[in-house]
């Protein structure tokens, strides 16, 4: 029958008793399959993980300045990752790089939530945002 039609024949689910056959033009079939995957694809978004550098005794306008960028980053729909970094006696002092964090926490609050709360490893603290 299929090739009185012209198409080809399809065998769906072979283990069945009967095995499932389909008739139909397997061409045009991975055309449309190709086609399915191509629109997929172009309609996800993939989501970035951008980074922003702070340091502990981090001057006003330049604290400004990444919370504008923080801002930037979260209504594109990007994760930020805020790492603040330590250098020499600052590392005794850890609890002034976690008050910056918890201050840029109070000026996001209402763009994103935690992903993962501000955690020490070696000279480096970082958290990690997504918008909401």
């Amino acid at each position: 029958m299929a090739d009185d039609a012209g198409y080809d024949l399809i065998e769906i689910s072979p283990q069945a008793n009967p095995p499932v056959c389909k008739i139909l033009d397997y061409g045009k079939y991975k055309y449309e399959v190709q086609k399915r995957k191509a629109e997929a694809k172009k309609n996800q978004k993939v989501v970035e993980i951008k980074e922003l550098k702070l340091r502990p005794m981090i001057d006003t306008h330049d604290y400004e300045v990444k919370v504008k960028q923080a801002k930037k980053f979260l209504s594109e729909g990007n994760k930020v990752k805020f790492t603040m970094r330590y250098k020499g006696r600052e590392m005794s002092a850890n609890n002034l790089g976690k008050e910056v964090l918890d201050r840029l926490l109070e000026d996001l609050e209402n763009l994103c939530k935690v992903d993962s709360a501000p955690k020490l490893e070696g000279k480096q603290m970082m958290m990690i945002v997504s918008p909401i």
